[in-house]
């Protein structure tokens, strides 16, 4: 077993080119995306927005907003980025209305003009309340202040008990891109570790090795345990590099590179099943290529599973190991959940990393790959 380690290591040394490939990509991709929504006034959807005279009260208003990031543009750019598809929702904020406009459509739109519409009834509201405090001789100051005050405790006290569903979906772009990424070129270099094991019994290799002392499960395992330790030192580079550049996960790298072994595993028992399933290795490049990237699309590494509401797709999504590998990073980096709150996603990904490793090595001595 040692040896096989020791022979895998050495090859690693030899030709590192397809591991340091993946890992480039993937901190270029995960750095150029998520730049694109980075800018001056901070992290969040970009939107152009048009101030006429006398409503820049509201534009700072907006400044304020988190889930997007609110630039203002006079009315020619504004129109040229929602012509060119720099932008897909605009706003025009006038001193007693607002105009959304749309050159694409997207379900931001419907959010951007809620955000809105919100800082145009919080100030037609204060206002309100400032002419009846006068008209009663009142500090209207002072009533404001405590109106303020209420509005920001709310009425009612909500507590959570489950991992997701029932508080407010937050969103940080930085931690999903960089994980999205990650996650997903670690497939291709796990699976091209994995896909090793029928190249060189293709070849008789484990013919020549199974005369040894050496016993079968010892050189599966020694196999399996190099493609997990390629993959998984993958996702440490990936995340050490924007942890120390930007300060990406809000300091719980550590915890989550720990929680994230299950993935690292699960897509180890994935790839020996993908491996036993097909008959040479252009089938697997063809098929390693079409999974995941659909993996990816599905899990949400792309995009946030929280603007799909196609049934069948999220159907799937709870079917896709990249899901639970999202759960975890921003669960742990966005919301603060701990190991005990995080339980659900691990336990799956561990169900997984079992049932493919079973099923998998089962399908590939019973072929006699």
């Amino acid at each position: 077993m040692k040896g096989i380690l020791l022979a895998r290591i050495r090859e690693f040394i030899r030709n590192p080119f397809t591991f340091l490939l993946f890992t480039g990509m993937s901190i270029v991709f995960a750095w150029v995306i998520s730049s694109l929504n980075v800018g001056e006034g901070g992290g969040g959807i970009p939107v152009p927005v048009y101030v006429e005279d006398g409503a820049s009260d509201y534009q700072h208003s907006l400044e304020e907003q988190e889930a997007f990031r609110f630039y203002e543009v006079d009315k020619e750019a504004l129109q040229e980025e929602l012509r060119e598809g720099d932008a897909d929702t605009g706003v025009i904020l006038s001193v007693d209305r607002f105009d959304i406009l749309v050159g694409v459509e997207s379900p931001n739109a419907g959010l951007i003009q809620q955000t809105v519409q919100e800082v145009y009834t919080t100030d037609m509201q204060e206002a309100l309340i400032r002419e009846a405090a006068d008209a009663e001789g009142m500090e209207a100051g002072q009533v404001v202040s405590s109106y303020q005050e209420a509005a920001s405790e709310g009425t009612f006290d909500l507590s959570v008990h489950s991992f997701s569903g029932e508080e407010s979906w937050q969103y940080d772009d930085n931690v999903h891109r960089v994980g999205g990424f990650a996650l997903f070129f670690a497939i291709y270099t796990i699976a091209y570790g994995v896909v090793k094991i029928l190249t060189e019994k293709r070849m008789g290799v484990w013919d020549r090795m199974i005369l040894s002392p050496i016993k079968k499960s010892e050189m599966y395992i020694a196999n399996l345990f190099y493609s997990f330790i390629e993959g998984y030192l993958q996702i440490i580079i990936i995340f050490s590099f924007f942890y120390f550049w930007r300060g990406t996960f809000n300091d719980r790298m550590i915890e989550i590179l720990l929680m994230l072994i299950p993935y690292a595993l699960a897509i180890v028992a994935m790839s020996i099943l993908i491996t036993a399933l097909v008959k040479n290795v252009e089938q697997f490049n063809a098929a390693i290529s079409i999974i995941t990237v659909s993996l990816a699309m599905i899990g949400g590494a792309f995009w946030p599973l929280e603007i799909v509401s196609n049934p069948v797709l999220l159907f799937l999504a709870n079917l896709n190991p990249i899901k639970y590998g999202l759960d975890i990073i921003q669960g742990a980096a966005v919301y603060g959940y701990s190991f005990t709150e995080l339980l659900q996603p691990i336990s799956i990904l561990t169900l997984m990393t079992v049932l493919f490793t079973g099923l998998g090595i089962h399908l590939m001595e019973r072929r006699h790959i």
